[in-house]
């Protein structure tokens, strides 16, 4: 497997790590989390849980265009060093994306979104530019 590849995978974790600190935090005012009810729109009102929430929801948003992107590139014969080194790349700046979003900094996590999705948009060209760069 390729490091683009592992990245796609690590994309996963990371939407779903996104979310389950806040179903363990303790917040005051609000409720345990109820495994019988898990999308009780309740339980995220405000605060933390509603924007770890909401970064969750954005990687999930996110993952289909990165993979494709991911896999286009490497179906069509793009570099794979680029392939790899933007994928690492896409993965780091939606970690900090999800740090932003959960530390409440909107303006941030905008940036870091609009970079993310930069990114991935660089990545899905690769195969129109594979012969002007370099192997």
């Amino acid at each position: 497997m390729t490091i683009a590849e592992w990245c796609i995978f690590a994309s996963v974790i990371l939407y779903l790590l996104t979310i389950v600190p806040a179903k363990w935090i303790k917040v005051d005012g609000a409720g345990r989390y109820d495994n019988a009810r898990p999308r009780d729109p309740s339980f995220y009102d405000g605060g933390i849980r509603e924007r770890a929430l909401g970064a969750h929801q954005n990687g999930i948003e996110a993952f289909p265009f990165f993979a494709a992107a991911v896999l286009l590139a490497e179906f069509r014969g793009a570099p794979q060093n680029l392939i790899n080194e933007l994928s690492v790349l896409f993965l780091i700046v939606r970690v900090a994306y999800v740090l932003t979003y959960v530390g409440d900094r909107p303006s941030l996590r905008s940036i870091l979104w609009a970079i993310g999705f930069l990114i991935t948009v660089a990545i899905f060209f690769l195969p129109l530019l594979r012969n002007y760069l370099p192997v």
